[in-house]
């Protein structure tokens, strides 16, 4: 079973066309194409896939380099954003749309995939540094902020030390692994939840799971293009 077959697990509901501009974006980041779908790398589209459902929102309209939807939670409405750029150009999809609707950093939330946490464990935080993923080391370099709230997604440490990360990071989840991925899905809708409320400390209290393991920096040789 696919983690696309598993969110179908999420309860969604349909929902009226959102109306009016977003107050907040959340830009799932990953890499566009068949032969990404479902890879570690793509964890922030699996999250923002899973937010969308539960919230009736449908993706398909093109727009600031990314593939979009509206929805509106809690009477917020949201611009949901999953880029069209590979991984390490994410940061001209999300200036783009925050340039055009005017949206500040704050009120910007990206999720994607972390190597040094295990997987389905949650890392929510109201800022930071790039932590040394290239999807958010763009979007921090394009817009000149690190104010950005995140949710980090654990894609489980590489097998061993010598293992090729950029393989590691474009691999498949097993099916034990998909299933965390389900659940933590339903954990990172309810998250956002109160991150657009404004209660980011409370989601990270309330989510924040598994300890962080970090790993050392890889070689600029083991970095594949899509994974920048």
């Amino acid at each position: 079973m696919s983690i696309f077959d598993l969110f179908k697990q999420i309860e969604s509901q349909s929902a009226p066309a959102v109306t009016g501009p977003p107050e907040y974006i959340i830009a799932g980041l990953g890499n566009i194409g068949d032969k990404y779908r479902g890879t570690r790398h793509n964890a922030g589209f699996m999250m923002i896939d899973a937010f969308a459902e539960q919230h009736g929102a449908k993706f398909g309209k093109h727009q600031f380099k990314s593939n979009t939807a509206m929805a509106e939670v809690n009477g917020v409405r949201v611009l949901l954003l999953k880029p069209d750029t590979y991984m390490n150009l994410s940061g001209q999809a999300v200036q783009e749309a925050m340039q055009f609707y005017q949206i500040p950093a704050e009120k910007v939330i990206v999720i994607y995939d972390d190597i040094n946490l295990g997987v389905g464990e949650l890392r929510i935080r109201q800022k930071g540094s790039d932590g040394g993923h290239n999807g958010m080391k763009n979007i921090i370099y394009l817009t000149g902020a690190d104010t950005f709230p995140r949710i980090r997604v654990g894609i489980g440490q590489k097998p061993h030390p010598d293992y090729d990360l950029a393989a590691w990071v474009l691999s498949a989840f097993s099916a034990e692994e998909l299933q965390k991925l389900s659940e933590s899905a339903k954990t990172v809708c309810e998250a956002l939840k109160l991150m657009l409320e404004g209660r980011t400390d409370l989601a990270m209290n309330r989510y924040n799971t598994g300890k962080q393991k970090k790993q050392k920096p890889p070689k600029p040789e083991q970095e594949a293009a899509p994974c920048e």
